[in-house]
């Protein structure tokens, strides 16, 4: 491998999509990385994208950017139902690979690929728990801010579909099947950073609901049915014991956002996002921490920088570097801090376990 990381995206569209968006803006702010190959569907377009971003090679055989000498880690960045088609290519040419989250469309997948092994990098975007706010929130916890956790409270809401329109690109989501709805994207973004900071959910009771049953294609003006939940309601335990209650709502028309409130013997803390991404959710979010502590406590802005500045990076692309970061550190020391494959089963494991609920009316013990 060289000096640099070199790396191939899979899904780096030249006209949108998140790779433009997130991945490219924090690999361009990186030292650790270079950016190499690009692939699409069409040769034309991943032309494009190579010479828009500066890139050396363009593909449209994902094997083949995979497999090319000059990739080191294959970023996926693609519609959730293809992730592990092409997570086995990277994994059979030897190289290190970055899935977007959801990692794969089921439990299923993600257990295959796992057991396809391989000696590299494997890791989930679950870049939420890479947010300053969070950070702090975790230390803050641990020094004893908050006193013994009893109980957090999780609030989001997500805009996307607001008034029953949504555009072409993502009316995927909107069924069931392709295992990138709310419960999948909004539900592990938000519950992964709540599991990072307060431990593992033991048992839960989950209702899954479809209050938006139909939608829009902006662009066309064709009506589908939707057949994914738009509202996720949980109550549940956390192995220590704390209380959990959790409304995940899709589509809302004003004020998307996410808070997620924890309460302690000697304090509360608040994680809330702010500015214009806070209706996509958490994970791409700019989040604010607030504390107080005491029975006369007033919130106080805990917010810092985590002291590590990262360019002028767009918001949604924030978390992101500071994955990419901690992914350069596991690669050159041999470790394995930033969220892996398993880390993703775990996810996709409780989502399973939310869907039984569901489905059951009953308290489920998590897997």
């Amino acid at each position: 491998m060289s000096d640099r990381i070199r790396v191939g995206i899979i899904g780096a569209s030249p006209n949108r999509g998140w790779a433009a968006r997130a991945h490219i803006p924090a690999l361009r702010a990186l030292p650790d990385f270079e950016l190499t190959a690009v692939g699409t569907s069409r040769q034309e377009s991943a032309d494009a994208a190579a010479r828009l971003f500066g890139a050396a090679h363009a593909f449209t055989d994902a094997r083949r950017l995979a497999e090319h000498p000059d990739v080191d880690l294959v970023a996926i960045t693609v519609k959730v139902p293809a992730h592990a088609e092409l997570i086995e290519a990277a994994l059979a040419a030897g190289k290190h690979v970055y899935s977007e989250w959801p990692l794969t469309r089921t439990t299923e997948e993600a257990e295959s690929v796992i057991a396809l092994g391989g000696d590299g990098h494997r890791v989930v975007g679950l870049q939420a728990r890479f947010s300053p706010a969070i950070d702090k929130a975790k230390r803050l916890i641990a020094e004893g801010y908050v006193g013994r956790v009893v109980s957090a409270t999780v609030y989001a809401a997500r805009g996307k579909g607001a008034g029953g329109l949504i555009p072409e690109w993502a009316a995927y989501t909107l069924d069931r099947r392709s295992g990138a709805g709310l419960l999948e994207v909004a539900g592990g973004h938000t519950l992964d950073p709540l599991e990072h900071l307060l431990g593992e959910i033991a048992e839960l009771s989950a209702d899954l609901a479809i209050r938006n049953s139909h939608n829009t294609i902006a662009e066309t003006g064709e009506r589908i049915t939707v057949t994914s939940p738009d509202h996720l309601l949980l109550n549940a335990t956390l192995t220590s014991g704390t209380v959990i209650s959790a409304h995940i709502h899709d589509a809302k028309l004003t004020d998307g956002r996410t808070r997620i409130e924890i309460a302690g013997t000697e304090g509360d803390l608040a994680i809330i996002s702010a500015g214009p991404h806070g209706p996509g959710g958490i994970q791409m979010s700019e989040l604010r921490l607030l504390g107080a502590q005491g029975p006369a406590g007033v919130w106080q802005d805990l917010t810092e920088s985590d002291g590590r500045p990262i360019s002028e990076l767009p918001v949604e692309s924030e978390n992101v570097a500071r994955l990419y970061r901690q992914l350069a550190e596991d690669i050159r020391t041999g470790t394995h801090t930033a969220p892996t494959f398993e880390t993703g089963l775990h996810l996709h494991r409780l989502l399973d376990t939310i869907r039984r609920s569901a489905e059951t009316g009953t308290r489920v013990r998590s897997r």
